[in-house]
């Protein structure tokens, strides 16, 4: 019986790490996009909602002309 043997022939992996690179570039925009936009938004929504006054009492008589 014959034996097959399949190996791969060996890769020239001589990578400069040139994906690593790009990866902290983007990383750092966005780390600054959240900085400059993200943390006003994010403080800006902690005001609240609008405060309504309602009075206690309310006049409700029609006073019709004569």
């Amino acid at each position: 019986m014959t034996t097959i043997v399949n190996t791969p022939a060996p890769s020239n992996d001589s990578s400069s790490g040139m994906g690593m690179i790009i990866g902290l570039i983007v990383l750092i925009v966005v780390a600054y996009l959240f900085i400059v936009f993200g943390l006003p938004a994010i403080r800006g929504m902690q005001v609240g909602a609008p405060q309504i006054n309602i009075p206690s009492k309310i006049d409700v008589n029609i006073q019709q002309p004569q």
